[in-house]
């Protein structure tokens, strides 16, 4: 049966300015680092596509190296938009990146011009697109000049195979930088996508300032800390967790004893708000105005659905704040 996507689905969503751009994202993209790869089922990853669209959620996050392999989830990703998605590309962001090993040699990483022309270009083939919407540059070099990688993000859009350009994972300082060089070139950045949740807290040391003053958007990855901010973990570790089944990103020495209580007592919090814990992590993110959207992974389509009931309540008030940020000061 032909995909239709549901007619409604933009009367629920929030839609955020980026920045000081023109563009809104959607307060929720799916990110496609977990489970669109080759290893992955096929249709579970299209139906994770679709419920997102038809939830509202119009931004779609990949990197060059997103899989396993990499380069699997784009290839899939190509494989469902052109499917299920031909006549709908217009009412979607579709971001990648490059930054991180993608082939072997010296051209296959980091920052040079040489590695981001070529990478997106084979982005552009896996995902049989003439241009993305967001190309970021996936982390700070510190062998090539700051000038050079920004000099390739602005060729980049001037060749048209991109309409805007991000940073991830640079501090408060070489986003600076990199921010007012881009400026320069006269291609704005227009967002930064950085690890940020309630257990980590990098962004709030300049850079979440830094942005709101150039006017560049954030969008934060990570914002359940892999899981961790989730009920998920209350009673144990579930056979089926990531820390259970993977331990690449996460494992059991992340679940220390102060951890769990931080978790405990965060759930507890979250119980009194009438939310999941989940929710209120993801609603904790959604308070600040400088944050556009918040990058949310699945596995599920149902987990898709679930974290959109965060969008019923992001506020917080003082005492709240003041009880998380007692929690959150103790110790591990």
């Amino acid at each position: 049966m032909t995909y239709q996507p549901s007619p409604d689905r933009y009367t629920s969503m929030e839609y955020r300015r980026c920045g000081a751009s023109g563009i809104k994202l959607s307060a929720f993209s799916l990110g496609l680092w977990h489970n669109f790869g080759h290893v992955n089922n096929f249709e579970n990853s299209a139906n994770l596509i679709k419920t997102a669209f038809d939830a509202g959620i119009t931004h779609f996050d990949l990197a060059n190296n997103y899989g396993p392999p990499p380069g699997s989830a784009e290839e899939n990703f190509g494989r469902i938009l052109h499917r299920d998605f031909n006549g709908y590309r217009d009412e979607m962001v579709i971001s990648s990146k490059a930054g991180y090993t993608m082939w072997d040699g010296p051209y296959g990483d980091w920052g040079s011009k040489k590695y981001l022309v070529s990478s997106l270009d084979q982005s552009l083939k896996r995902m049989k697109l003439e241009y993305v919407d967001i190309f970021y540059h996936h982390r700070p070099d510190p062998e090539t000049p700051v000038e050079e990688t920004m000099a390739a993000l602005d060729l980049i859009v001037r060749q048209g195979k991109a309409l805007y350009v991000g940073l991830s994972n640079y501090n408060a300082e070489q986003a600076e930088k990199a921010i007012g060089i881009l400026k320069q070139l006269g291609t704005p950045c227009l967002i930064h996508q950085p690890k940020y949740s309630m257990f980590v807290r990098n962004p709030e040391n300049g850079l979440l300032d830094v942005l709101g003053r150039e006017g560049v958007g954030c969008i934060p990855f990570s914002p359940l800390a892999q899981g961790l901010l989730t009920d998920k973990y209350l009673n144990g570790i579930p056979e089926d967790s990531r820390v259970a089944t993977s331990g690449v990103f996460l494992n059991e020495n992340h679940i220390t004893p102060g951890k769990l209580s931080k978790i405990a007592a965060l759930n507890d919090i979250a119980q009194r708000r009438g939310q999941k814990l989940a929710h209120m992590a993801l609603a904790w993110l959604l308070k600040d105005n400088r944050v556009t959207s918040v990058l949310i992974g699945a596995s599920k389509p149902g987990q898709i659905t679930d974290s959109l009931e965060a969008l019923k309540n992001y506020a917080f008030s003082e005492t709240e704040l003041s009880a998380i940020e007692n929690i959150l000061q103790q110790a591990d």
